[in-house]
């Protein structure tokens, strides 16, 4: 945990996506005197200068987003009760109406008579490695989705010549088959694209395509 003289500069925590930094910065709280410390992370992190504000409970909590301000304040009674780790996700808007989304982590440190006497903890910044995050997932379903449209043109591709029959109706053959079969039209697809690469592939694929044409048939 941070320590009084760990409290002077601004902290850089790294992101397992790489050049992604996370600001990050480490807080004091003396309870016996109500005396909060921030580094200057924290002043940063809150949209502040060192000396521009004086640091407290009340003034940190009042930068919690308000959706998530009474479960921090209720995760922090409980630290100040009986002290021990404690880890909150949360949001916090800056000064400048800046959201961020943090992770707090901290311990409330007991003395020798088991009394919570102080809290230390630090502060990471993790909007940028979750926005982050977030486009390499849109990235990846557009992607995916991407090699499955391929998978299933080829496949289509592969009844239209074998059948003599449109692109329309093909499809409409496959998403027969995976209707009855409860296959995804992709599998049913890429089973197709498989066959066409074994040694076996032209006649299990006949008895394949014959099957697909019995399952799209209408049934009396």
């Amino acid at each position: 945990m941070a320590t009084l003289s760990e409290l002077s500069g601004p902290y850089t925590y790294s992101s397992a996506l790489g050049d992604v930094e996370c600001p990050a910065g480490s807080f004091h709280l003396d309870l016996a005197r109500r005396k909060m410390e921030w580094s200057d992370g924290m002043y940063l992190l809150h949209g502040y200068q060192r000396g521009e504000v004086v640091p407290t409970v009340e003034l940190t909590l009042a930068h919690k987003h308000p959706d998530d301000r009474a479960g921090a304040e209720e995760i922090l009674a409980e630290v100040f009760r009986v002290g021990g780790h404690f880890s909150i996700y949360h949001r916090i808007i800056d000064a400048r109406g800046r959201p961020r989304q943090v992770l707090t982590a901290g311990e409330g440190i007991l003395d020798a008579s088991g009394k919570v006497t102080a809290v230390d903890g630090v502060m990471v910044d993790l909007t940028l490695t979750l926005q982050r995050e977030t486009e390499q997932a849109a990235r990846d379903a557009v992607a995916g989705a991407t090699a499955t449209r391929s998978v299933i043109d080829q496949a289509r591709g592969v009844l239209m010549g074998r059948l003599l029959i449109t692109s329309d109706e093909a499809f409409r053959l496959l998403a027969a088959h995976s209707s009855r079969t409860n296959i995804k039209v992709s599998v049913v697809a890429a089973g197709i694209l498989q066959l066409l690469e074994s040694p076996e592939g032209p006649e299990r694929l006949d008895a394949v395509i014959q099957a697909i044409q019995a399952a799209a048939a209408p049934h009396g």
